[in-house]
């Protein structure tokens, strides 16, 4: 409960005071870091003052020799699924390369923004642990603890209600405000059972704070150049909200949420750990 009310608290206390008060804008990245660390922060003081559990369990380890191919996905996947997002609209007729709404320009300008938005994913997850330690590290594995599910279910709402200020404070703008967060709670549903899954294979936040980072810097963003002038922010939560969700599917109905089962030793390797 600690944790949960420093989290809101801060967070929401300052975009009250930043927007409200001081009159600026939401979608300034200086008015979005303070909120953006606000859980990390709140499980860095329960940890340590509160509970004094410690942080042997909290994954700040990143193994990057052992976790080469699930930093590989974290990194990878989201540019994957905002091709998928974008495949959806076009299979769907809501959108088609080269339309007059996005400029005949736009497909091009957004392809060359690949590249440098790939390294600016991998600079940026340090802003995106923030997010990522407190809520699936610190509080997903402490509410339903022994139910994969329903710890991911909680988590994943308790995550949207947090970001649900930014709908009324002009960062995401929903033509239906209550079916617009609809639709975007249930993407971080989906969204939060793909970066705990990675959490859990990897045993490190690190994974999951990169992945956290390609979601808003690569799939969010790419796709919003493509198609949110002219579908708006509704359409495109939803469209982005479909690919994410067949990958959550499969987590789910495969099972992956339970931790991986260690590897029986082999004679050779029984005895170099016994060496």
């Amino acid at each position: 409960m600690a944790f949960v009310l420093i989290a809101f608290g801060v967070a929401w206390l300052w975009l009250w005071l930043a927007v409200a008060v001081f009159g600026c804008s939401a979608i300034n990245p200086v008015v979005q870091l303070p909120f953006a660390f606000a859980p990390g922060v709140a499980a860095v003081i329960v940890r340590r003052w509160i509970t004094r559990e410690g942080f042997g369990d909290a994954g700040l380890r990143p193994r990057l020799r052992e976790n080469r191919r699930w930093y590989l996905m974290a990194w990878l996947a989201p540019l994957a699924l905002a091709a998928a997002s974008v495949a959806v609209a076009v299979v769907t007729g809501l959108w088609w390369p080269g339309s007059d709404a996005t400029g005949p320009d736009s497909s091009p300008s957004v392809l060359a923004q690949i590249p440098v938005l790939l390294i600016l994913v991998v600079v940026l997850t340090p802003i995106y642990w923030g997010e990522e330690f407190g809520w699936t590290s610190y509080l997903r594995p402490r509410v339903y603890s022994d139910r994969p599910l329903k710890s991911v279910l909680v988590t994943g709402l308790v995550w949207a209600v947090w970001h649900y200020p930014l709908a009324f404070l002009g960062y995401i703008s929903f033509s239906n405000v209550a079916l617009g967060l609809a639709i975007w709670t249930f993407s971080m549903l989906c969204q939060e059972t793909i970066l705990a899954w990675l959490y859990i294979r990897s045993r490190s936040i690190w994974t999951a704070s990169l992945a956290h980072a390609g979601n808003n810097m690569i799939l969010s963003l790419l796709v919003g150049q493509l198609l949110a002038t002219e579908l708006g922010d509704t359409v495109l939560t939803a469209l982005i909200a479909v690919p994410l969700s067949i990958v959550a599917a499969w987590i789910l109905l495969t099972g992956r949420l339970h931790p991986a089962k260690p590897r029986p030793l082999t004679p050779a390797r029984d005895q170099r750990q016994s060496a």
